[in-house]
């Protein structure tokens, strides 16, 4: 099969061999495709290396053999966002995630337009916690496994003023209130829930509930691997400004 002209983000890329890279990349039309670069080394190839950097959105064209597809060619459609300190690993993290979860082959161009709009809003510097947030909820949906966050599990309409885990499998169950302190914290509130489902700002204090209660069905879907950006996170020191919905996400 052949891929023209085929818009994407580049997710990841590795060395192979000496002169060539193993690049995955989201695509408009195909979703998930893995590419063999080959012979990218040298300074006549500068401008197709650069082209395969994480983040860069890309029109190339390959031939599909078998799982992975073998690059011909590849342009950068505009310069990749310049990111530093916690955007830059909520960058990695972001590509971390897709590529875990979504399967290779895949058409989803709901995915790969939510994928454009994240990477815009951290292009400029809009809130890390919610920029991620609606990816992880927008990536669920597109996957075919998000809910109506309106809901309750049972069908009932989310009540703003109570306090919700989810079930990765049904959806928000609403928590009873004498369980205790510590693990109600670890639930949302109705109020955040409606916010997201509506895609509106949280009200203060709702955005490290829905980090829970995202993080608990992601890593359902996960399964016991877990990602090395939650590993990678977990170590740094709190920051002013930097997301606590990540912070934590390396274990309880």
């Amino acid at each position: 099969m052949r891929i023209s002209g085929e818009p994407g983000f580049v997710l990841h890329a590795r060395a192979w061999r000496e002169t060539s890279l193993l690049v995955e990349v989201l695509s408009a039309n195909h979703g998930r495709v893995g590419l063999v670069a080959r012979g990218v080394q040298g300074p006549k190839r500068h401008a197709l290396r650069a082209a395969l950097q994480p983040l860069q959105s890309i029109r190339f064209d390959a031939v599909q053999r078998g799982e992975l597809a073998q690059l011909r060619g590849a342009e950068a459609m505009d310069a990749a966002p310049r990111l530093s300190g916690d955007a830059m690993v909520s960058a990695f993290y972001l590509n971390e995630l897709t590529l875990r979860l979504v399967p290779r082959g895949d058409a989803l161009p709901e995915l790969f337009l939510a994928y454009a709009n994240t990477r815009q809003r951290l292009r400029d510097g809009e809130p890390l916690a919610w920029t991620l947030r609606r990816y992880e909820r927008d990536l669920l949906d597109a996957l075919g496994i998000g809910f109506d966050w309106s809901l309750e599990a049972g069908g009932g309409p989310v009540d703003p003023a109570a306090r919700y885990r989810v079930d990765p499998e049904a959806g928000p169950v609403r928590m009873l209130s004498d369980r205790g302190a510590q693990d109600r914290r670890q639930g949302a509130t109705g109020r955040g829930l409606l916010a997201l489902a509506a895609d509106e700002f949280p009200q203060a204090g709702d955005l490290a509930g829905l980090r829970h209660v995202l993080r608990a069905v992601l890593a359902a879907h996960l399964g016991p691997r877990g990602l090395k950006s939650w590993e990678m996170l977990s170590g740094l020191p709190g920051r002013a400004g930097f997301d606590p919905a990540l912070r934590d996400q390396g274990g309880d």
